[in-house]
């Protein structure tokens, strides 16, 4: 080969490659640590004992259960669990909108002349902790809470996620509202347009199709939180899905399953077509 023709190759070796490495070597690390204080040992799920358990249990699931009072069951608990993450993300809704809007800096009013005054600056440090204590505390615990408030039943599943996804939504919500652009908002406000005004008008036209992304895929997040707060008796497929578990019986638990698997899909479908007519 000329050195003419091997000017002309390009460079064979990755130039990056020692960066590379260093962060996967760097990543083992870390890896390494969490792994050991978990105590993750992935060989013990094909020792002989538990690979004759995991046979035993797995064969309890054939054949589903498809008898027709039973099916009958089923299909009213899973409309239950739709009905509940609906609901819930409803009440959400209601919380997080005004917090998110009250929380955004875009529309102070005392921050068109350069710094926040500070009353404002504290109330929208509040909000954004009082954000952040909400999403802290899993949807589970809210269920416990509730579960022994108002009992059994689905209004504990409703709570728990209404104030749960009301902390992830106003929190989302504020950063799609800040990241936007602002010059179409500060321009009403400098005009003389109120604060609800000049979200209405500048900030909700360009961030809509965003806002209502992520909305719709919250509500196919709750449809699955709201099958698992079940399990601590919430209400819907899960609390059903707890007893027959607990009963041993797995065809019962298999039909559960399947009807869950088909419930999250047509979830999936159904927001999948609302976010094309919306875009």
């Amino acid at each position: 080969m000329s050195m003419t023709t091997a000017a002309a190759l390009p460079e064979l070796r990755d130039p990056a490659w020692r960066g590379r490495v260093f962060w996967f070597l760097f990543a083992l690390v870390l890896l390494g640590p969490a792994l050991v204080a978990t105590e993750f040992k992935v060989w013990a799920l094909f020792s002989p004992d538990n690979l004759r358990v995991s046979a035993h249990f797995l064969g309890d699931f054939f054949p589903p259960k498809i008898e027709p009072e039973f099916l009958a069951m089923v299909a009213r608990e899973a409309w239950r669990t739709v009905a509940i993450a609906t609901a819930g993300m409803a009440l959400a809704l209601v919380l997080a909108i005004p917090l998110a809007v009250a929380s955004t800096a875009v529309l102070s009013v005392s921050a068109l002349s350069g710094r926040m005054r500070l009353l404002p600056f504290v109330v929208r440090q509040a909000i954004r902790w009082l954000l952040i204590v909400l999403r802290s505390v899993p949807e589970l615990i809210w269920a416990l809470v509730f579960v022994r408030v108002v009992g059994l039943g689905a209004t504990a599943g409703v709570l728990a996620i209404a104030l749960t996804y009301s902390g992830m939504l106003g929190k989302v919500y504020g950063e799609i509202l800040e990241s936007g652009e602002a010059h179409a908002t500060t321009s009403l406000l400098r005009n003389g347009a109120g604060r609800l005004q000049a979200f209405c008008y500048g900030l909700l036209p360009q961030n809509a199709a965003e806002l209502t992304s992520y909305s719709v895929y919250r509500w196919e997040c709750a449809i699955r939180s709201s099958a698992v707060l079940g399990f601590v008796g919430a209400g819907g497929l899960g609390q059903q899905m707890d007893t027959s578990m607990k009963m041993f019986n797995g065809s019962e638990v298999s039909t559960m399953l399947i009807v869950f698997v088909l419930l999250v899909w047509l979830a999936d479908w159904a927001s999948g077509r609302l976010r094309r007519v919306l875009a």
